[in-house]
């Protein structure tokens, strides 16, 4: 198992990359300075670091396993705060002289990180926040999301809330630009009523007024959106509430990285998300028992794209020096890595066509609980802003 003691840099796996997991300090791929150097800012303290950590754990997983010598990367703290993201982001730029920036969870982050660091002509590359805003008309051609736009989660959602039965659907999410995305992705493939749509503060814990609001209205139906320990207040309060409608959302809401804690709260409720950690395909297969290996857990969604962002990086670093800057982007567009999803390529506002899938919580048989495939929710999907973005390649 990887040691996260923040006094130490391990080596994973017996290869020769020294991953360094602390604040601060720096993964380099062959014990000296890099040809490529990796900027990760991340949330890994306070509320959402669990979701941070994965995304950090599997982006130096992937670049360890890539062998690619050479890529160097300086691990920081978001704290979730946009104003520490920018100045962290600057410093990473200015002074550590980053080639590429990536890690950010928040979508408020990554509209603060971003629009910058391709300004100055930094490669910023998504493992997780795609914001509609940057995936159409302010697309730029440096910037690259690995994970998703953030509507189509939440589009395969609407699309299951159909096959459930759902005609009146009430509807909520924390008012940040990732929550308004949802409710927006929801509704575009959901095809029966709106009983009633709200939106909450970003970081809220306590549910009773939103939930006295369901218990009231005349929805068959909840669809919802709340990514962290959000997820797991709402879970939690739900299943004790009494309220008896069907749940279904995006993967956000039960990922590995919550569900112990919410525990049999989650178990049978559908959800949606590119990936399942029983998705059928040898990458996804050794990803799972890789990452089982070197860090003792099951990996989330959130850990398979960064995991997937590394080796995109890494099929890219292969290709072209980074320092032209046109032929890297080349290499990028070209996403020549074998991605733990299966099929992977980017439009022209490179993000990701990809499949969406329905998973299932269920309970193992030791007690564990886990996201199960359970069938093709929307096939080959393209988010809608691609025909805004004027990129052309």
């Amino acid at each position: 198992m990887i040691s996260k003691n923040a006094k130490r840099t391990v080596k994973a796996l017996g290869a020769a990359t020294a991953l360094a997991l602390s604040l601060g300090q720096v993964a380099v791929a062959d014990g000296h300075a890099g040809k490529l150097k990796v900027g990760m800012l991340t949330t890994l303290t306070g509320g959402g670091a669990g979701l941070g950590v994965d995304i950090r754990d599997g982006f130096l997983l992937a670049i360890e396993q890539s062998g690619n010598a050479g890529i160097e990367v300086v691990v920081e703290d978001d704290q979730r705060k946009p104003d520490i993201a920018v100045q962290v982001a600057d410093k990473m730029i200015q002074s550590e002289k980053v080639d590429i920036l990536t890690g950010i969870v928040f979508s408020n982050l990554a509209l603060a990180v971003a629009p910058s660091a391709t300004a100055q002509g930094k490669f910023y590359i998504s493992p997780n926040a795609g914001p509609a805003q940057l995936a159409g008309r302010g697309c730029h051609e440096n910037y690259f999301n690995v994970a998703w736009q953030n509507d189509g989660p939440h589009e395969a959602a609407g699309a299951t809330a159909n096959k459930m039965g759902i005609k009146k659907a009430f509807i909520w999410a924390p008012n940040y630009p990732a929550g308004q995305d949802a409710l927006t992705g929801f509704k575009r493939t959901f095809e029966g009523e709106v009983a009633q749509e709200v939106f909450t503060k970003l970081g809220q814990t306590d549910y009773a007024a939103e939930i006295a609001q369901m218990r009231a209205s005349d929805a068959d139906g909840i669809f919802f959106f709340a990514p962290g320990g959000m997820g797991i207040s709402f879970l939690k309060q739900y299943a004790d509430s009494g309220v008896d409608l069907p749940l279904v959302g995006p993967a956000f809401s039960f990922d590995q990285t919550i569900l112990p804690a919410v525990g049999a709260a989650a178990e049978g409720v559908l959800n949606t998300a590119q990936w399942a950690p029983d998705l059928d395909n040898d990458a996804s297969r050794a990803f799972v028992e890789s990452f089982k290996e070197a860090y003792g857990r099951i990996p989330s969604i959130y850990a398979q794209q960064g995991f997937d962002t590394g080796l995109l990086i890494a099929s890219a670093a292969t290709k072209a020096d980074v320092k032209d800057a046109d032929a890297f982007r080349a290499a990028l567009r070209e996403a020549d890595f074998t991605s733990t999803r299966g099929d992977f390529k980017f439009g022209n506002n490179q993000h990701p066509i990809q499949d969406f899938w329905v998973r299932k919580v269920i309970q193992l048989d030791d007690g564990t609980f886990i996201n199960t495939a359970v069938e093709v929710a929307l096939e080959d999907r393209q988010d809608v802003y691609a025909t805004e973005c004027a990129l052309d390649w």
